[in-house]
């Protein structure tokens, strides 16, 4: 159920991006459980339509926004629909990403065109646009999410992890830029987890390695966690939420780790 103001106006408003599925649709559903009215965005009308139909069973305030984030205009429209349901914007959630398994020496443009457009370009115009917001408030909070390989050399996942470089770079830029506005921005590091894109991503690198055997490759690679297994989505959906509505007020610029250790470093 959203909580209001005196004014009957929902008293925290949030954006999600990526909210088609995965960790994207469970911090919704957190944070609409939290009281927030949520916007949800994504490229993906379907899976968008399943995640605001799983919102509304839940009581509360939902705004669809479905778009192409890296298109120019959309980041800015995005945010600018969520204004103009709730008269401003308390949280934004960076969860939109995309990523492709292929060698570095075999690398496309293609690929890397499309991985810094959205992971990079489309949440930086996204903290641009929801900080402007938020300077006016004087109150605010920005979480993109990032990811352990941006400090790792992974040749087959470079362009993704050179992205996420970029985010760890964007949010601590931005929340030096915001600070003296009361807005606070951070960013989340999840591990290994059960979605969509994770399962994807170990099948073509496991394809790619000449792995036949699928399961005894995920299970290598959950060997290298040191708590000795993979997180849920639901956990790191606490962590995210924390962020957005917990966290102390004079915790900005930082990353949080939710690796289970792999980003021990």
């Amino acid at each position: 159920m959203t909580t209001t103001d005196k004014n009957n106006r929902p008293s925290r408003r949030a954006l999600v991006t990526g909210a088609a599925g995965g960790l994207g649709r469970e911090v919704s559903r957190q944070l609409l459980e939290r009281g927030c009215a949520v916007a949800i965005c994504d490229i993906d009308a379907k899976g968008l339509a399943d995640t605001e139909q799983l919102l509304l069973k839940q009581g509360g305030e939902v705004e669809c926004i479905v778009c192409d984030l890296t298109t120019e205009d959309a980041p800015q429209a995005a945010v600018e629909r969520a204004v103009a349901r709730w008269g401003g914007l308390d949280v934004l959630v960076n969860n939109a990403g995309y990523g492709v398994i292929e060698p570095f020496l075999e690398a496309t443009h293609k690929a890397w065109t499309r991985t810094l457009a959205l992971n990079v370009t489309a949440l930086a115009m996204l903290c641009k646009a929801a900080g402007r917001v938020m300077r006016e408030q004087r109150s605010g909070r920005i979480i993109n999410i990032t990811s352990p390989g941006s400090r790792m050399a992974l040749p087959d996942y470079t362009a993704y992890t050179a992205s996420k470089a970029g985010v760890d770079s964007i949010t601590r830029a931005a929340a030096v830029a915001l600070a003296p506005y009361g807005v606070l921005v951070n960013s989340l590091a999840p591990g290994m987890m059960d979605t969509e894109m994770q399962r994807s991503t170990e099948m073509e690198m496991a394809r790619i390695n000449g792995r036949s055997d699928l399961q005894a490759f995920l299970d290598e690679r959950t060997q290298r966690i040191p708590l000795g297994r993979r997180a849920s989505v639901d956990e790191i959906a606490q962590a995210v939420v924390w962020l957005c509505l917990d966290a102390p007020p004079y915790m900005t610029a930082e990353r949080l780790n939710m690796s289970g250790g792999l980003d021990k470093d």
